[in-house]
C-alpha cells in the first residue's frame, strides 16, 4: 500500500494564540521558540512552503537578557542609504529606548529570508509591560520547556 502525501491548504488552518513572558528569558534562546511557533515547525503538518505558524504575544520585553558583554559591545545598525548617515546603536540603549524592537529584530532575523517572512513577522505583537490588549483571542501562556515542544502552561503544571 503506497504513502499517501497529504497537502495542506494554508486557508484552513487553525492558529493559535500564544503569550509569552519575556521576563528573565535569554534574547537569543526566547526568540529562536518564538521564531518556531511563527514558522508552525511545532506543528505535526510543518512544510517549509506554507504559511501555517500561530500567533505570540511577548510582554514585559524591558526584561528580557543578553548574555556577556553584548550589552555594551553588540550594535544595530541602521542606513537611510544617504552618504554619511549610518546610524549605531548599542543595545543598553534599545532596551532602555525601544525594547519591543529588540525582541522583533532577533526573532525577524531567526526567520527564513523568504517572501513568507512578512507574513511570519505580522503574526509577532510584542509589549513593553505585562498588558497586552488581545485579551479577545484567549492567547495560552507558553511554557518555554527544553524539550523544545511548546506546551500551555496548565498542562506543564499537571505533569
Amino acid at each position: 500500500m503506497p504513502n499517501k502525501t497529504t497537502w495542506i491548504d494554508p486557508k484552513t488552518v487553525e492558529r493559535r494564540w500564544w503569550v509569552v513572558d519575556a521576563s528573565g528569558q535569554i534574547l537569543g534562546r526566547l526568540a529562536s521558540e518564538i521564531a518556531r511557533i511563527l514558522m508552525g515547525k511545532h506543528k505535526p503538518q510543518w512544510q517549509p512552503n506554507l504559511d501555517i505558524g500561530d500567533f505570540v504575544i511577548v510582554v514585559n520585553a524591558e526584561k528580557v537578557q543578553l548574555t556577556g558583554k553584548k550589552l555594551d559591545q553588540k550594535f544595530h545598525y541602521r542606513h537611510s542609504g544617504r552618504p554619511g548617515n549610518l546610524k549605531a546603536y548599542s543595545y543598553r540603549w534599545m532596551l532602555e529606548h525601544r525594547p519591543e524592537r529588540v525582541i522583533e529584530l532577533a526573532v525577524s532575523k531567526m526567520l527564513p529570508k523568504n517572501r513568507l517572512r512578512w507574513r511570519m513577522l505580522k503574526r509577532l505583537r510584542v509589549y513593553r509591560g505585562p498588558n497586552h490588549p488581545h485579551h479577545a483571542q484567549q492567547p495560552q501562556p507558553l511554557a518555554l520547556t527544553p524539550t523544545r515542544v511548546p506546551l500551555p502552561a496548565e498542562e506543564t503544571k499537571a505533569q
